[in-house]
């Protein structure tokens, strides 16, 4: 499409690269297509192609309103959009620059600005949020609803691997999935051991920055960047470390982008590209180092285990282009996948969103949870932190991370041989 950006913007390195974005759209609606919140909305406005034209006008000129403001917050960035477009168009860059432009020009009502500055402290800082989910645990039947179905019932995490390994990779010491779901990172670590890797945790590094770039506080998501790498850097660049192996798809899509995200620092530009190409989902990293382990699925596997659905995050199938790799090895590992219909929309977590559009959300997930369940599976497997905690609060059968179930698979003849009751 033409553009004729505004003075203000034209020649700066967002206004290049939303002019190169704008230019690549034809116009065309396929993202529409596959779009959740316009199939849920049926506004053009709630849809990408819509959020295309407003972010346009902004650019060349136009005065965003509050309406504007809100038509791009309902935006998951689920990047299914991106996933349709024959043509290219990068419109998960493209939003970011229209959010901030708009939050830019249209203040925030107090009590909005409070509620997104909260979660920003609240949810990124471990110290915090993990002593609060424990109170949250104990006080759970004086819980509001909402409250409740985002609060998972604790599970055991399981023994941490004592073993050292010559070939070690990194995990990440995040804030959300440690308090909400420590029994991932654990079951990770045992698989790696399993395969003679070891886990190795940076005790400087922290929240990766996801939710700060969710809420539009860019500066900070920066400094978490720069926080990890140079948590990071001295594994990687003495060769200590093989790569950072990432167990949630959300971080993994953010520490990708950490390349982008600091592209203009000239301090941190090169070592930013370096962690982005060192990191890793274990959808990448797994699948080929565990055929040695392929012998130990030959006896049948239980029914609690055997039939299973799988949930691919956003952040995994349309950010990181990361698709049919779990599938493949849970086949491989004597899983019997159902059939799940539109696999590839959003469920509504979204990173901050469930908090934030409660009720979008909500109709997401339902919709999504009709889908898992209708072939009546006996769990259902994620790969992502928020989507897991998002459908456990209304599933009505087990919600697991995926590399829990092989980790069970595995070692399904000792006690632990059931993640559904971990």
């Amino acid at each position: 499409m033409q553009t004729h950006l505004a003075d203000w913007i034209r020649n700066t390195p967002n206004g290049a690269e939303a002019e190169s974005i704008l230019r690549a759209c034809v116009h065309c609606g396929f993202c529409n297509a596959t779009c959740p919140t316009y199939q849920l909305l049926g506004d053009e406005l709630d849809g990408p192609r819509g959020r295309i034209y407003q972010i346009k006008q902004v650019l060349e000129g136009a005065t965003p309103s509050a309406a504007t403001q809100l038509h791009l917050d309902r935006c998951l960035t689920c990047m299914n959009c991106e996933t349709t477009c024959p043509s290219g168009v990068r419109y998960g860059r493209l939003v970011e620059i229209g959010r901030a432009t708009v939050d830019a020009q249209v203040p925030r009502r107090f009590a909005q600005r409070l509620h997104r500055d909260a979660l920003r402290f609240a949810v990124t800082r471990r110290w915090l949020f993990a002593p609060a989910v424990r109170v949250g645990r104990l006080m759970r039947g004086l819980l509001p609803a909402r409250w409740r179905e985002m609060l998972p019932p604790a599970r055991a995490a399981g023994t941490w691997p004592r073993r050292t390994h010559a070939r070690k990779m990194l995990l990440l010491n995040g804030c959300v999935q440690p308090a909400l779901l420590p029994a991932v990172d654990a079951a990770t670590a045992r698989v790696l051991d399993r395969l003679g890797i070891e886990a190795v945790i940076a005790a400087d590094s922290r929240c990766c920055g996801a939710i700060d770039q969710h809420l539009g506080a860019t500066a900070r998501a920066q400094a978490r960047a720069r926080r990890n790498i140079d948590a990071w850097w001295p594994l990687l660049e003495r060769g200590e470390v093989e790569a950072i192996a990432i167990n949630a798809s959300g971080c993994g899509a953010t520490i990708k982008d950490y390349a982008h995200l600091l592209r203009d620092d000239p301090a941190y530009a090169h070592k930013a590209q370096r962690v982005s190409e060192s990191a890793r989902d274990l959808a990448e990293i797994l699948p080929e180092l565990l055929q040695a382990l392929a012998p130990h699925t030959s006896a049948p596997l239980p029914d609690a285990l055997r039939r299973v659905a799988f949930h691919p995050p956003c952040t995994l199938q349309h950010t990181q282009r990361v698709r049919g790799a779990v599938e493949t090895l849970l086949i491989a590992f004597g899983a019997e996948l159902v059939q799940v219909a539109d696999a590839h929309l959003c469920c509504g977590a979204a990173g901050t969103y469930a908090l934030l559009q409660s009720g979008l959300s909500s109709q997401l997930r339902t919709r999504k949870l009709e889908n898992l369940q209708r072939e009546t599976p006996a769990m259902i497997l994620s790969a992502n932190v928020g989507c897991l905690t998002h459908l456990e609060g209304a599933a009505a059968i087990p919600v697991r991370h995926w590399i829990e179930w092989i980790d069970t698979v595995l070692a399904r003849d000792s006690p632990r041989a059931d993640p559904s009751k971990a």
